[in-house]
């Protein structure tokens, strides 16, 4: 029986030994003891200890991981788990320990969807050789920013001038006056409410008229003329005609519904309701756009249609799962989610880049792209609470396109390091990322139940760029990334040691389709560093009913893995979790059409409270980490099925959920055999059709 806190590395033990005690009992219940295991990930792992670190993680990913940050991905995953998924494969027991550096030298890891690049960055700090496949550009390009050796003194000297050229160009268009002594100064953002109309009306509408919340004063905007107040304990005022918040879904006038203008441009369905700035002598301001201000808009609106950013197809929207809600709100081509002044930053960034190369170029192209985030008119306010002051709800905080009726134009040129523009954007994406990955870094809880950050000498977290599996083996921490199907990749048999990934979550998160509003940009930013067009439709992505593109695409990329994983000694791990039992039918076909049995589960905490993932989900917040081998390969393994597997706590969930797939991949069950069997124990019917 295994002592998962042996290891001294459980932070607090008195509170893990009732989760300890409940994974054995139920190791015990449903699976017999494994004998001659020749990998130890194959009979235990510090769940405790990877559970208690995930849990602090996920709160804040890209602090605790600053250089895989670079650029928009989703459902990323902890890299604290990662790390220890890919230290248990270690072969010398003491570079197994969480904080000990390196152990994986001379391996090979492959992730074949490497979407936000964990696996690729954890491996390569613990020496290991990685390759990184993605059917989408963008994780390919974000691996190379990220993973190249760069000199951070260039990379800042490059910003610099990139910045300095930018804010000579652009910096006039987003200014204001400060209301209180008329003094130019650099807007931070500016407030628009989405235009509406009735029957006998048009209106603006808002998400409220609160703007900001302090000690002792509220600011608001006024319904009645549209100037900014500031009250103390203010109740609200009766909504008039022209400025109405969400609330206000009728006209009190003709009865009639508020209507979108879905015959006019996006961008020109918003009208300016508020500009906010920072004086140098009166601090932070709200003032109602003055005649400057609507002038400022007026003369880059002239402007926008002598943009020239190539063909108009080229950034048309196509229909799929997520922008198939931009189409049904008449949005046709991404254009459109930008205000003028916003175009003019893109077109100015594009013209400025071509004058960069090399790992400057790449840097700063992924840097603009991953600004548009928080740069677009699908940009929400949510500055209002206290907490929250000025705060940007950005495109993707909902992990689909949203439509504000507050939308925020924010500056991205804006001097002060403020929300989403790009002199924040480079301190926490570029610097801080690579000041880490030249040191990484991890956190330790203390007896105390307090966090302290511990130095793991002689890692990297970079390493050498090759382009072919002869130049990967050829030395240490080097990295070979491959764009394209994982279904086929120019991977020789049997040459590589572990694959650890995590496959899409099923029918959820569409990242291709969502990507597409990062694609077009950088197409136009680095046309000729990647190859920008792909079949969106062959990404791993369930889309409908039966035998789908999920099972279709993973069945080919998991077939990959058993060919390429070295006999006997080679390991495919990664985690999934969902409560529809359809997806896990679908993962166990895929998974029993490669040839993969389970050699061990392992459940940890995974998911933020309020995660987009979990929410309406009942709180499912637990990654089964599972861990195969190709074929029997000489381990005894007998699974036993739960009589049904419970949904009303997510570790009990997703343990059994793990028992139950190593069950079936033992079993040799037909396709609909399988699906019958989840179905059945997750709604907690027994499947009569099948012997146990």
């Amino acid at each position: 029986m295994v002592d998962y806190r042996a290891s001294r590395e459980s932070p607090s033990e008195c509170a893990n030994t009732i989760r300890d005690a409940r994974q054995i009992a139920l190791d015990e219940w449903y699976r017999s003891t494994r004998a001659n295991s020749s990998l130890e990930f194959d009979h235990c792992f510090p769940e405790s200890f990877v559970d208690e670190l995930s849990r602090r993680e996920v709160f804040n990913k890209h602090l605790f991981r600053p250089n895989t940050y670079l650029h928009k991905w989703w459902a990323r995953r902890c890299g604290s788990m990662f790390r220890a998924i890919l230290k248990h494969f270690a072969p010398e027991s003491e570079r197994r320990l969480y904080y000990a550096p390196g152990g994986l030298e001379g391996k090979v890891v492959l992730d074949p969807m490497m979407g936000g690049g964990t696996t690729l960055h954890e491996a390569i700090r613990l020496g290991a050789n990685v390759i990184g496949a993605d059917i989408d550009p963008i994780p390919v390009a974000q691996a190379r920013a990220s993973l190249t050796d760069a000199e951070l003194p260039g990379l800042i000297h490059a910003f610099d001038q990139f910045y300095s050229r930018l804010y000579e160009r652009l910096g006039s268009y987003f200014q204001t006056e400060c209301p209180t002594c008329d003094v130019s100064t650099d807007a931070q953002y500016t407030l628009y409410g989405v235009r509406k109309a009735c029957a006998c009306r048009e209106a603006v509408q808002v998400d409220q008229y609160e703007l900001r919340q302090e000690s002792g004063r509220t600011i608001r905007v006024c319904p009645e003329t549209g100037k900014i107040l500031e009250e103390v304990d203010a109740s609200d005022p009766a909504p008039l005609a022209h400025l109405i918040t969400k609330a206000d879904k009728t006209c009190m006038s003709c009865r009639r519904e508020y209507a979108d203008l879905l015959d006019v441009p996006f961008y020109a369905r918003y009208a300016p309701v508020a500009v906010a700035a920072v004086c140098e002598r009166h601090g932070l301001f709200f003032r109602s756009p003055s005649e400057l201000d609507h002038s400022r808009i007026a003369k880059a609106d002239k402007r926008r249609d002598g943009l020239d950013f190539g063909p108009l197809g080229h950034y048309g929207v196509a229909d799929g799962p997520k922008s198939g809600d931009l189409l049904r709100r008449g949005v046709h081509s991404y254009l459109d989610l930008f205000s003028s002044r916003q175009l003019l930053y893109l077109q100015e960034s594009i013209r400025l880049l071509q004058d960069y190369r090399d790992a400057e170029k790449l840097n700063l192209a992924m840097l603009v792209s991953t600004s548009l985030e928080f740069n677009s008119m699908m940009c929400g306010y949510k500055g209002w609470y206290k907490r929250r002051p000025g705060a940007i709800r950005h495109v993707f905080a909902l992990h689909a396109y949203s439509f504000p009726y507050t939308a925020l134009e924010n500056n991205p040129v804006n001097p002060r390091k403020t929300s989403g523009n790009l002199r924040l954007l480079f301190r926490d994406r570029i610097e801080r990322g690579r000041k880490w990955a030249a040191l990484p870094v991890e956190r330790r809880v203390t007896a105390e139940g307090r966090s302290e950050t511990v130095t793991i000498p002689g890692e990297v977290d970079g390493g050498k760029e090759v382009f072919n599996q002869a130049d990967l083996v050829c030395g240490l921490r080097r990295f070979w990334l491959i764009h394209g199907d994982s279904r086929k990749m120019p991977i020789d048999d049997g040459s590589v040691d572990l694959v650890v990934t995590d496959p899409p979550y099923y029918d959820s998160v569409q990242y291709s389709d969502l990507a597409a509003f990062f694609r077009v940009w950088l197409a136009r930013m680095l046309p000729d560093e990647f190859e920008w067009a792909y079949d969106e439709t062959r990404s791993a992505v369930e889309s409908g009913s039966g035998r789908g593109s999920f099972t279709d695409a993973l069945s080919g990329i998991f077939a990959e893995c058993a060919r390429v994983l070295k006999a006997d000694v080679g390991r495919m791990a990664f985690t999934f979790h969902h409560w529809d039992p359809d997806a896990w039918a679908e993962l166990t076909i895929a998974l029993m059409a490669a040839g993969f049995r389970l050699t061990n589960c392992y459940v940890v905490h995974s998911e933020h409270p309020i995660s987009v993932h979990i929410r309406n989900l009942n709180s499912i917040k637990h990654d089964s980490i599972l861990v195969f081998a190709v074929g029997d390969r000489g381990l005894a393994a007998a699974w036993t099925p739960p009589e049904r597997i419970e949904t009303n706590d997510s570790e009990t969930f997703c343990r059994q959920c793990g028992v139950t797939l190593g069950w079936l991949l033992e079993g040799g069950h037909t396709e609909s055999e399988i699906r019958a069997a989840w179905r059945g124990l997750i709604q907690g019917k027994a499947d009569d059709r099948m012997s146990r």
